[in-house]
């Protein structure tokens, strides 16, 4: 599967006590690429008619960011089955190229209109693999 990926800097509302961008705000990007990723690249009947809930996260923290950092987020579909995808999302200080967060996440596919599980299509499969 092809990646997507944009780049932030930190700003003083990212940071913790210690001065180092808090998991929380992290959790947040994590979700906020997904959700960019689905939005860029799905056509607007598949954006109308499904969503996408967490079921998991689970999260490694290799290395602090900190106020200024430029970081290289990175995502892709691991795998699907079933209602459920999994989607990685690495972080990346960018200018040194260290992994600072790696999360692996459940996400369960479901009608936007009935708010049930549903199987994860070929078409919708297709929106994350790269074909230009």
């Amino acid at each position: 599967m092809k990646s997507f990926q944009k780049t932030i800097t930190v700003v003083a509302d990212d940071l913790d006590d210690l001065n180092h961008v808090n998991n929380v705000r992290y959790v947040q990007w994590m979700q906020d690429i997904a959700k960019e990723h689905w939005q860029t690249k799905a056509p607007k009947e598949l954006l109308s008619t499904t969503a996408w809930v967490v079921l998991t996260h689970h999260i490694t923290y290799k290395s602090a960011a900190k106020l200024h950092d430029e970081i290289l987020i990175k995502t892709y579909i691991d795998k699907s089955k079933g209602a459920i995808s999994i989607r990685i999302v690495e972080m990346y200080n960018k200018h040194n190229n260290e992994l600072l967060v790696k999360s692996k996440t459940e996400w369960c596919l479901l009608n936007a209109e009935t708010f049930k599980p549903m199987r994860i299509s070929k078409e919708i499969e297709d929106v994350f693999i790269d074909n230009h």
